[in-house]
């Protein structure tokens, strides 16, 4: 029979997006239908990312989202940049990233919102957003005409490299003050 190991880093590798330990729990109790603890899965997955330490390897397993993800080591990025360069069709356009901010910072919210915020149309970031798998819709909510509630996805999550929303950037953070018109008073 097989290490266990290899199923988990065969389970990491076909998810598209980071895998949780309780996913790989399910899939291994379903499989062999037997049980394995948090514990025996946590060693598996350190022995793993020990594995992919070495030099030979140009990926690692990383921890992000809450979960697990082979990503490229950093000595390839420069590599993946040019190839991300390549498929520059996939960006974000301006819109699309004034859209996905407000979600991120609103987190369910509707698009009469967004478009309040943004003062013009969102529609087509939003169907771009979602296409991206970038947000997700999440619900109606209890107003008049249960409009649409959009959140931030686990792909936005690992997109952005993030393991919680508390890892956005707090807005005073990013504001400049340097620029401010009028007097400033206390």
């Amino acid at each position: 029979m097989e290490s266990q190991e290899l199923h988990i880093e065969a389970l990491i590798f076909s998810s598209e997006q980071s895998i949780r330990i309780e996913e790989i729990m399910y899939c291994l109790q379903a499989a062999f239908e037997r049980d394995f603890t948090k514990e025996e899965i946590t060693q598996s997955l350190t022995n793993i990312q020990k594995k992919y330490q070495h030099e030979n390897f140009a990926i690692e397993l990383v921890n992000i989202s809450n979960g697990y993800q082979f990503l490229t080591k950093k000595n390839y990025h420069t590599i993946i940049s040019l190839l991300q360069l390549q498929r520059s069709k996939k960006k974000l356009s301006p819109a699309a990233l004034e859209t996905l901010a407000i979600i991120a910072y609103k987190q369910t919210v509707t698009k009469l919102e967004i478009e309040q915020i943004r003062g013009v149309n969102s529609e087509y970031s939003i169907q771009k957003l979602l296409e991206k798998e970038l947000i997700t819709i999440i619900g109606k909510a209890e107003t008049v005409g249960r409009p649409i509630l959009y959140s931030t996805s686990l792909q936005f999550m690992d997109y952005f490299g993030l393991n919680n929303l508390s890892e956005l950037p707090q807005i005073k953070e990013i504001i400049d003050n340097s620029v401010t018109i009028g007097e400033q008073t206390e």
